[in-house]
């Protein structure tokens, strides 16, 4: 339930995967002076883990993500990896920033600039990126995740991201986490006063 219908900005962060966003995000999330609310994304992509419908990801199935495409019911989506789509419901955002938070959203490149065009300077876009190509290889390893194959994968994907940086308001290396988030928070606190 809102406590007011005053409209919240739009903050939305980028990277690699692996280079550490969602940490930041959950960081960010305990900072009550920076009034988020988090964008739950829609994925046609089966739950992974312990993630759940509704928390993680809406999981949808290729179906009825093709047909809420059709009605009109995404600001933005895309297919990220091949068969595989994700996407921010309107009704996401209208639910976040209708109650005066700023919606804080986890989405890819093409999606941030999607949101960019829709709303313009009410979105504020951030993109983290790890510092080198080879350090966000050590981290995906490490989390011991992915086979080689999907390494190479994310690998190749998050060159090709990285090449959207200048794209963004604003680029954070995560080269040390706390860092990153003072930075991200900054930049959030910078945008919404």
């Amino acid at each position: 339930m809102c406590c007011n219908n005053n409209n919240g900005k739009i903050i939305v962060l980028s990277a690699p995967s692996g280079t550490g966003k969602s940490t930041i995000i959950g960081e960010l999330m305990k900072m009550p002076d920076l009034n988020l609310g988090f964008s739950v994304s829609a994925t046609s992509r089966a739950p992974r883990g312990t993630e759940q419908d509704g928390v993680q990801y809406y999981f949808l199935s290729p179906d009825e993500f093709a047909a809420r495409i059709e009605r009109g019911e995404f600001v933005e989506w895309a297919e990220v990896y091949s068969g595989t789509r994700y996407g921010t419901l309107v009704s996401e955002v209208e639910r976040v920033t209708g109650c005066g938070k700023n919606l804080i959203m986890d989405i890819d490149v093409e999606g941030a600039l999607n949101v960019k065009k829709r709303y313009g300077d009410r979105a504020l876009l951030i993109f983290i990126e790890p510092p080198t190509l080879q350090s966000l290889e050590e981290r995906l390893r490490s989390r011991a995740t992915d086979d080689d194959e999907s390494i190479r994968r994310r690998l190749d994907k998050a060159e090709y991201e990285m090449s959207f940086a200048d794209r963004y308001d604003k680029v954070v290396v995560n080269d040390d986490l706390d860092t990153a988030v003072a930075d991200v928070a900054d930049n959030i606190r910078e945008f919404t006063k």
